[in-house]
């Protein structure tokens, strides 16, 4: 039996994604390589690997006893990779970037820069978007993985997905009725820069209700009914649902997260640290 490490990895991506269709978006791929892949690595290792249950797919037991050791070799293969074609870039990359890349997946992209390139290292620091924003602007940070509204987007801003808004409250508490209590970021925070004037323009009283510093807590806020918010499409279902009178406001823009580099100061080692973000982060996790 011979186990390629490529199909191990599209086991992986599937399992980390949570769908063929997500694997093959983040290999870049089509979903049928995605699926020949498994169906080959199933008949080699002569098990079923994968439960598929809709469009949900699950491991199998003899899939996750593989997916434990299929994570130690692909790591491995891409360590031995990385040291024969480490590049020659050195020096230190300053890195910013808000929550809605999660720590998790932030290690695993300077893990693998840092294996690539290993005599650059990076400093991070993790602030609100317009913070980050504005230290980019001043060169304090070489790089910004930050969220902007279609004005505040740059010709030269590298766009790693666009987040789509929706109008939404706990499905225990509508709030069809009397002053709307609004779940922010704070004052200063995008979503509540285009909601309130739509609020205000439709005559609906507002109260500020609860102003969270992360993703998480915004989303938890809405979950348990304390307010409305806008927050991404992404997060409605279960305990999220559309609020109802969001449905006769304007419509909301879109936001794009984006990766930007200092403008007066590109890099080749900072435009190697957006490739590698671009490589791996392409589309939300949803907490």
């Amino acid at each position: 039996m011979q186990l390629d490490v490529e199909s191990l990895r599209t086991l992986l991506a599937v399992v980390d994604h949570g769908s063929m269709t997500r694997a093959a978006e983040h290999l870049h791929v089509t979903q049928s390589a995605v699926s020949w892949k498994i169906k080959r690595l199933e008949q080699r290792a002569g098990r079923v690997l994968l439960i598929r249950e809709g469009r949900t797919v699950r491991l199998s037991r003899d899939g996750r006893a593989l997916a434990d050791e299929a994570r130690s070799i692909v790591e491995a293969h891409d360590r031995a990779v990385a040291r024969l074609g480490s590049s020659e870039l050195a020096g230190r990359v300053r890195l910013g970037s808000n929550e809605e890349i999660t720590a998790s997946r932030l290690v695993s992209v300077l893990g693998r820069f840092n294996r690539v390139h290993p005599a650059a290292w990076i400093e991070v620091v993790v602030d609100s978007s317009q913070e980050l924003a504005a230290l980019v602007d001043l060169g304090e940070i070489d790089v910004a993985v930050i969220q902007v509204s279609d004005d505040e987007r740059r010709p030269d801003d590298t766009v790693l997905w666009t987040e789509d808004l929706a109008w939404m409250t706990g499905s225990e508490a509508p709030y069809d009725e009397g002053p709307v209590p609004l779940v922010t970021f704070g004052a200063h925070c995008n979503y509540r820069a285009v909601s309130v004037p739509l609020l205000d323009d439709a005559g609906i009283e507002h109260w500020d209700a609860f102003a969270g510093q992360t993703t998480a807590g915004v989303k938890g806020a809405v979950e348990v009914g304390l307010g409305v918010a806008v927050l991404g499409s992404r997060f409605l279902g279960d305990d999220i649902v559309e609020w109802r009178p969001g449905a006769t406001l304007g419509e909301l823009p879109p936001m794009y997260q984006v990766a930007r580099i200092d403008p007066h100061d590109v890099s080749p080692l900072a435009t190697a640290l957006v490739e590698a973000i671009c490589a791996e982060v392409s589309e939300p996790a949803l907490l």
